[in-house]
């Protein structure tokens, strides 16, 4: 008797879902996000939120230490290792943490935390090649990282993003390197040309960049230098007419993993006119609902769409809540029913590079930074929800947690472990169907 009456079929699920988050993405696009996936277990990971959040939507193990209204606050949505990074704005410093909100929510802390307990034991077993012994430490020290920092802050204390004074670690050379070696003249340099007769213009980069028909380039125009200044929170430059014209647009091309097959647009504006570097290039990406908002019910989407009612509004509420200095040219756009936000594309994005850690004590150790780090944005998401305390949330997770602080490192390293090892099983069933079958 083979009769499979609950339908517990993980592998068909797992095909399922991947279908259903991809089926309208033109195919050359699909089949490129696939080969993005198919490089190792972490990638798949990255490309394929939809499937975390599937898992983890009802977990009863929420309501262990949070599963409170208190306990929720702004959430990353996609919290993974590489979604930490050096990044910098308009002051030109460079910082490191999230600067990634294109999945940002609101909801229980711990999915976040938990997402990036699974991606650092995916990190540290691909990129690290640390054993298991050494896994389990470094989740320690980033779940240990994550609470004590929330510890420290129940009294309100201010809540500090990581810069080049502030870094600890092996962060202080890499971010010391950042600084060093990424400007604006050099991101400039990279992604455009300067032409004596037409000015600067965007560089032909063959994969990177693609011209835009003339319809769609005069229309984004219009829209930079019209309606998007509207949707800034403080006004930039007032006093300069010039600096929102429009030099150059162009469209970009095969950016991130996760995000790949979102329409997304290069915008080179004037910025100052008393140097040829204080031009600058705004990065307009489509924005489309968190994979989250599918999971809720309809009253649920009902009083999102009262919030927030589009996500490039949810996008903006976001970035202003979590980051300590938000980008001063983000704002948002409505292009042909689709919205869009738009920020500064940052001269100092770059991704620490985990594959050069020597061994689990210095892995440990920004791992720990990492738990810190997660705290710190959550804390200020949870301030800008609750009138500018912090202390509410802090104090909730502290009274969750209180005398059983070793029990929520073991359980959120069980389960870290454990959903790694599913993410792997997981990538070996897409790689078998989508990529050996050739059925992208």
């Amino acid at each position: 008797m083979s009769h499979a009456l609950t339908g517990h079929n993980r592998p068909q699920r797992v095909i399922e879902a991947t279908q259903q988050a991809n089926n309208t993405l033109p195919t050359a696009t699909r089949q490129a996000k696939y080969a993005k996936m198919a490089a190792s277990p972490y990638r798949f990971f990255r490309g394929s939120n939809h499937l975390y959040w599937n898992d983890v939507w009802h977990d009863w193990r929420f309501a262990l230490f949070g599963g409170w209204p208190e306990t929720q606050t702004w959430l990353q949505g996609d919290a993974h290792v590489y979604n930490f990074g050096a990044y910098g704005h308009h002051d030109d410093q460079v910082r490191y943490g999230m600067d990634d909100f294109d999945d940002a929510l609101i909801g229980d802390y711990q999915y976040d935390l938990w997402r990036l307990a699974i991606s650092v034991v995916l990190d540290a077993r691909e990129n690290a090649e640390l054993d298991p012994k050494a896994i389990g430490k470094a989740l320690k020290k980033l779940i240990k990282g994550y609470y004590q920092t929330l510890a420290n802050h129940v009294d309100g204390k201010p809540v500090h993003a990581v810069t080049l004074d502030s870094a600890k670690g092996t962060l202080k050379p890499f971010m010391s390197k950042v600084a060093d070696k990424q400007s604006r003249a050099r991101m400039l340099e990279k992604w455009t040309t300067l032409d004596e007769q037409k000015g600067r213009q965007f560089a032909e980069r063959p994969g990177k960049l693609a011209n835009l028909p003339a319809d769609v380039a005069s229309q984004l125009r219009r829209l930079i230098e019209q309606e998007y200044q509207q949707t800034l929170q403080q006004a930039v430059k007032e006093s300069d007419p010039h600096h929102f014209r429009v030099k150059d647009t162009a469209r970009r091309l095969d950016a991130g993993t996760g995000s790949l097959g979102v329409e997304r647009y290069y915008v080179l504006i004037e910025g100052g006119v008393e140097h040829e570097h204080d031009d600058i290039i705004l990065d307009v990406k489509e924005q489309v609902p968190p994979e989250a908002f599918r999971l809720m019910d309809k009253h649920q989407q009902q009083a999102w769409r009262k919030l927030f009612p589009n996500e490039a509004i949810r996008h903006a509420a976001a970035f202003h809540a979590i980051a300590e200095h938000p980008d001063a040219y983000l704002g948002w756009l409505t292009m042909n029913g689709k919205v869009f936000s738009v920020r500064e594309r940052s001269p100092f994005k770059k991704d620490f590079p985990t594959h050069k850690l020597s061994g689990g004590k210095s892995y440990r150790k920004l791992a720990r930074q990492w738990g810190e780090i997660l705290a710190r944005e959550h804390l200020r998401g949870a301030q800008a929800l609750n009138q500018g305390d912090s202390t509410r949330f802090a104090k909730a997770v502290g009274q969750r947690l209180k005398g059983r602080e070793e029990l929520f490192v073991e359980v959120v390293s069980t389960l870290a472990v454990a959903y790694a090892d599913c993410t792997e099983q997981d990538y070996a069933v897409f790689i078998d169907h989508f990529l050996a079958a050739g059925t992208a």
